[in-house]
């Protein structure tokens, strides 16, 4: 994904900040403003081979993670994860166990080693498309065995889907403006009615200077092309992806994990998890199930989830899990917050004293 890095969009973002009203908050026992804090975790996208595995050579507690996934899935994730092809990791129903299996390590390093405890450092949790789960586990909503079962299926059940497809598919990038977004909506929905049968077009991920249009190659095509001609996107860019995610094509894939998750006990979150299908906290553990089935072929409204994140006077961002995107993202957006990516070793002794946490045990 693209994003603005100009001097006037640091200005403007900053101006707009800056005349935020403040709001009351309190200072919890690691030292972070819980009312401002919230936790996030990225998703498919983000994987890399060698993530993780310097937390796995210097921490019991990411090594145990690592292992606990190998058992689960009987395979060897983390030879794959540490030292795998960048086309092994890259199948969905890899990447999307060692994104999760990252990801939670990591925190489990900050919980274990650096005592961090995110009932009172953080007041939002909330993950984008397979960081939902991850967000699930990290507030104590679903376990990990549980999760790294559910995620490895998602995977599969995604392929599965996509094999028996019997038109071409494709997902496009836009560049578009925030103030385009409502319209780029309404555009999207009137276009497909117009389309020919058994061709179809949906938006599957809206951010504030993107969003992800996913469906048939020539419903997406089109639908960029008259996008651009309207000039609510910049331009257009093809993603190499395995499947069109997030979208009606994926009902399959939905469908299948509909009793699985029917058989998984959810807790509830110890802080809100804001989910990625209504932009708004999870109410009830019971609807967990039905929000992440539907979550298989959604929308992603990450815009609207960050937003009412901000709205509520969040202001530091903890971005847990591989690669940078979501971390950039928000820095672009929100360039006078503080955004805390923790990817690496070197990441958390940077901001271990950033964010007011201390090593409690080495090896």
């Amino acid at each position: 994904m693209l994003v603005c890095n100009s001097l006037n969009f640091l200005r403007i973002h900053s101006r707009k900040l800056l005349n935020s009203i403040p709001v009351r908050t309190y200072t919890n026992t690691t030292g972070i403003v819980k009312s401002q804090c919230a936790i996030v975790f990225p998703g498919q996208g983000a994987q890399y081979v060698g993530m993780g595995k310097d937390l796995y050579e210097n921490f019991a507690s990411a090594r145990h993670v690592f292992d606990e996934a190998n058992e689960i899935l009987g395979f060897n994730l983390k030879g794959l994860v540490f030292n795998g092809t960048q086309n092994q990791l890259t199948q969905t129903e890899n990447t999307q166990p060692a994104i999760l299996a990252t990801s939670v390590a990591i925190l489990r390093v900050l919980e274990s080693e650096y005592g961090f405890d995110i009932e009172s450092a953080c007041t939002f949790a909330l993950g984008h498309s397979l960081g939902e789960y991850t967000a699930l586990v990290a507030t104590k909503a679903l376990s990990l065995p549980d999760a790294i079962k559910l995620v490895r299926l998602r995977g599969e059940s995604m392929t599965k889907a996509v094999s028996q497809l019997k038109v071409k598919t494709a997902m496009s990038a836009l560049i578009v403006r925030e103030e385009n977004l409502a319209e780029i909506e309404d555009s999207i929905r009137e276009i497909g009615p117009s389309l020919p049968e058994g061709e179809l077009v949906e938006l599957a991920n809206i951010n504030s200077v993107s969003a992800v249009i996913s469906g048939t190659s020539n419903a997406v095509d089109f639908a960029s092309g008259v996008l651009q001609s309207n000039h609510l996107a910049a331009r257009a860019l093809d993603l190499p992806v395995s499947a069109p995610f997030h979208c009606k094509l994926m009902q399959p894939a939905a469908d299948m994990m509909r009793a699985s998750l029917k058989n998984i006990k959810f807790n509830t979150p110890v802080i809100d998890v804001i989910t990625n299908v209504t932009a708004t906290p999870i109410k009830s553990s019971t609807e967990i199930p039905q929000l992440l089935e539907k979550q298989v072929t959604a929308t992603i409204q990450w815009q609207k989830s960050i937003k009412y994140c901000k709205d509520r006077g969040i202001n530091t961002f903890i971005v847990i899990g591989p690669a940078r995107v979501l971390a950039n993202l928000l820095k672009k957006e929100y360039p006078m917050d503080r955004v805390r990516p923790l990817t690496t070793v070197k990441d958390i002794q940077l901001h271990s004293e950033d964010l007011k946490i201390k090593q409690l045990n080495t090896l």
